[in-house]
């Protein structure tokens, strides 16, 4: 029995110019280069973790949307 894995759509809604070199590094880490950037993303703790690092620099999508603003 195969199981799909779940996905997790985020999107960076500010900039990491200023920010510590740590936040600019765990945002090339989930893919997240520009604002208004998405990305579809596996959802594991690891992820969430790195997520959770940058709460102030992204948002959790509710639409499985990727690629536009």
């Amino acid at each position: 029995m195969t199981q799909s894995k779940q996905q997790i759509v985020v999107e960076q809604t500010g900039s990491p110019i200023g920010r510590p070199e740590r936040q600019r590094r765990t945002l090339l880490g989930l893919g997240l280069t520009r604002i208004g950037r998405r990305r579809a993303l596996d959802d594991t703790p690891s992820i969430r973790g790195m997520i959770a690092k940058v709460a102030h620099l992204v948002k959790i999508v509710d639409g499985k949307t990727v690629g536009g603003k």
